[in-house]
């Protein structure tokens, strides 16, 4: 078995020396169980961290993160689900109030599902992954925005909040007023957050 990596451990004696005590008392409290309100759908992207995004604490927010911050469309098929499975266990056992999918500027997977477009597919896992953006894909450039990276990456977080009204105890626990449902575009560069307006169609700053 391999060594802990010297800047895993550095962190970790920090974590040790200087967060945890001031924290003992909340990750005391957290070692019995959790109850975060929120729920985030995001992307797997080292630069993009919600907790950093939202000044978050441990305990607060139920993450999920993949390639594109991809939410499923919903599927009664056999086979794994990870997604679908954190979905679930979030609205049905931690009953979260509030779900957000979170996309973000220069996404990676995003970029793979414009490459495809031009008969050019990234990776044997991640090209088939991103594919379930295609027919968004096509929408979008059959509108020829300025900018067809962004375009994309805010079109498929509409897209991923339009799938999650497909999963039953989704709609069932959005109907009864027990959760709302939310998309964000995160800038890295700026460090700002654009927030969905379903009515108007449009990413508009936070503030």
């Amino acid at each position: 078995m391999s060594t802990i990596p010297k800047n895993l451990k550095d962190g970790y004696s920090r974590f040790r020396a200087e967060r945890y005590p001031s924290q003992s008392d909340l990750f005391a409290t957290l070692g019995k169980g959790q109850s975060p309100e929120t729920m985030v759908i995001s992307c797997a992207d080292s630069r993009v961290e919600p907790a950093t995004i939202f000044d978050s604490v441990p305990g607060d927010l139920f993450v999920v993160r993949n390639v594109a911050n991809i939410v499923p469309k919903y599927r009664e098929t056999n086979g794994l689900h990870g997604v679908e499975a954190a979905l679930e266990f979030a609205v049905t056992a931690l009953k979260v109030s509030q779900l957000i999918v979170i996309g973000h500027s220069a996404c990676g997977g995003i970029s793979a599902c414009l490459s495809a477009a031009n008969d050019k597919p990234v990776g044997q896992f991640v090209s088939p992954w991103v594919a379930q953006l295609d027919e968004t894909r096509d929408q979008v450039l059959r509108n020829n925005p300025v900018n067809s990276q962004e375009a994309l990456e805010q079109a498929g977080v509409v897209q991923s909040v339009a799938n999650l009204m497909d999963y039953p105890f989704v709609i069932e626990s959005v109907n009864s007023g027990n959760l709302s449902l939310h998309g964000a575009w995160f800038d890295i560069g700026l460090g700002t957050l654009a927030w969905y307006n379903s009515e108007t169609n449009a990413f508009v700053k936070a503030f």
